[in-house]
């Protein structure tokens, strides 16, 4: 399913989130999540417009989300296992074919940016087969799940602040669909990366690629570096994903990609 469009208007710089303090005890079960949304949109009342505060109460606890996010298991296989199954093969040869269909636009983003097509084409493959499947989860519940949740809950609540202001600005509505974790777009940007590095719609190649590149500069990527393990911009894609399978997967597709004619 197509996410909804993440119009974001320039908004790029490091905004920062401080997770607000939960009255309500963090669960993991459904069973304390009702209370636990309640408890927080009290507390948030007087930060967010009441069309962010509706909107988190209408979300629901997410138990496909939980359910992936205890069962990521692929990032623990070696890189040739992981590439089998994420199908780094069939990824390289159609990145080749858009590198040329998108040729003037890898071309103005490698002058921006210093960001060649490979990489950027790796990760659109490897998140969503170039736009393909981007999610059939509803963003604000998958969020707000995670943020009550006890695994990881200051990192979503995180996620879950900045999701509520992309609501308030209309960037985001109660209705966004994205994947498991909330990411949203072509590239899956979660909301706290749509809110500071986001450039355009998520759901466009150009919004997608444009705004990846804009992340991946903001993290320390060197015009004309290499990107492979142990080089310059290696750290840049660590940035991307913390699992190393995938940073050796993105480097290795990316550069198949761009040593093709």
């Amino acid at each position: 399913m197509k996410a909804v469009s993440t119009m974001v208007m320039g908004v790029v710089g490091a905004l920062a989130f401080a997770p607000v303090a939960q009255a309500a005890q963090c669960g993991n079960s459904a069973g304390g999540f009702d209370a636990w949304k309640a408890s927080y949109a009290r507390e948030i009342g007087g930060k967010f417009s009441q069309r962010a505060v509706n909107a988190l109460m209408s979300t629901s606890y997410a138990q496909a989300t939980i359910n992936a996010d205890r069962g990521q298991h692929s990032f623990h296989l070696s890189l040739p296992a992981f590439c089998q199954k994420r199908g780094c093969s069939a990824i390289a040869a159609r990145g080749k074919k858009l590198k040329h269909q998108y040729s003037a636009l890898f071309a103005q983003i490698e002058s921006t940016y210093g960001v060649p097509p490979g990489p950027l084409l790796a990760i659109w493959g490897m998140e969503t087969g170039f736009g393909a499947v981007s999610g059939h989860q509803n963003m604000l519940s998958a969020v707000a799940t995670l943020a009550y949740d006890c695994r990881r809950s200051d990192y979503f609540t995180d996620q879950l602040n900045a999701a509520l202001t992309l609501v308030d600005r209309g960037v985001f509505s109660a209705g966004t669909i994205g994947s498991m974790h909330g990411e949203v777009g072509m590239t899956q940007f979660m909301p706290k990366t749509v809110l500071q590095y986001g450039l355009g719609s998520l759901d466009s190649a150009q919004g997608a690629l444009m705004s990846t590149a804009n992340y991946l500069k903001a993290h320390g990527w060197t015009r004309g570096a290499g990107y492979g393990p142990g080089e310059p911009n290696f750290g840049a894609l660590k940035e991307w994903n913390a699992a190393s399978v995938y940073q050796q997967a993105i480097a290795k597709v990316g550069a198949e990609i761009d040593a093709a004619p």
